[in-house]
């Protein structure tokens, strides 16, 4: 790449700034005379703050603006939650490196410090995402949940007002980490409770379909790299995006080997299908994800769904 200056496309919020600030470092670390420039970026799903996400519906929801502006050529790369991004890429666009994830796992923020066993009968959670409330739904169905949009620092603003509605809510917990938050943090979800959505806790760093991948491998961190392909797999396999109760987790366990586990629930929580497979190679990423969204289809994934699968 021949320019001076790399121009990193981002959303306003504090958090995606700090994620683009650290694909910079990466950057800068890997390439010292590199110089880089925070472009902004606002998406519809920063626009639209009054409608619960699955309302707002449609692919991209955080990501469209940002690829229009790639494609444009306004901007170099563009920094996104890998959560967020669409599991097809766009036509000239591609991920071109996803650096080490944080920590994958859900938390529950309270004022009161409830956890989810300590949380009392009817309690009001904060969440817009289907994959939380379900999973929530299955231990707990006397819970009630509430929409709640904003960026993390007005979500948890929200969850620690004395007179607000919330008597706890769910964020990611590496939101808060790269944000140095995790005092507010009432308990840790473990994954058999809550698994996380595909991607969580990473980036990804989306660019042009051309030699611009070159400068991105230097900080691909193949671990979550494979993993999180894996995740992505399954996602798609089952026909989901950010909307539908679907979760997956991969991780490399101390043999070199990956553990895939993924979970489809039924919107209500009612039911839950989880399911386990184990790959070796990074090529098997993609199948293997594929294949255990074809366990999880064989054993009724579609009709909880409610998707002709």
């Amino acid at each position: 790449m021949n320019n001076k200056v790399i121009r990193l496309g981002t959303r306003g919020s504090e958090l995606a700034r700090w994620q683009t600030n650290h694909v910079a470092d990466l950057l800068r670390a890997a390439f010292p005379s590199l110089q880089t420039e925070e472009i902004i970026i606002s998406t519809r799903g920063d626009q639209v703050l009054d409608t619960p996400l699955p309302l707002v519906g449609g692919k991209g929801l955080f990501t469209a603006e940002l690829e229009s502006s790639l494609r444009n050529g306004d901007i170099d790369f563009a920094v996104h939650s890998l959560k967020d991004l669409p599991t097809d890429d766009p036509d000239g666009l591609t991920i071109g490196a996803i650096p080490q994830r944080a920590n994958p796992s859900d938390v529950l923020v309270s004022r009161s410090g409830y956890t989810l066993d300590t949380l009392p009968e009817g309690a009001v959670i904060g969440t817009s995402s289907t994959r939380r409330a379900a999973q929530l739904h299955h231990i707990r169905p006397d819970l009630q949940m509430h929409d709640i949009r904003g960026n993390i620092n007005t979500r948890v603003r929200k969850a620690l007002d004395e007179n607000g509605p919330y008597d706890a809510i769910v964020l990611a917990r590496a939101g808060l980490s790269r944000l140095g938050m995790e005092d507010v943090i009432s308990q840790v979800l473990p994954f058999d409770v809550m698994l996380p959505a595909p991607g969580q806790g990473a980036l990804g760093v989306q660019c042009r379909d051309d030699n611009s991948r070159d400068m991105l491998s230097a900080i691909q961190y193949m671990p979550t790299a494979i993993a999180v392909t894996a995740e992505r797999a399954f996602l798609a396999a089952l026909g989901g995006g950010c909307s539908v109760p679907v979760a997956a987790f991969a991780y490399q366990q101390p043999d070199e080997s990956y553990l895939l586990t993924g979970r489809v629930c039924s919107p209500n929580g009612r039911a839950r299908i989880t399911v386990e497979t184990a790959f070796t190679a990074a090529e098997d990423a993609y199948v293997a994800g594929a294949e255990l969204a074809q366990e999880a289809i064989d054993q009724g994934a579609g009709e909880l769904l409610g998707t002709a699968l």
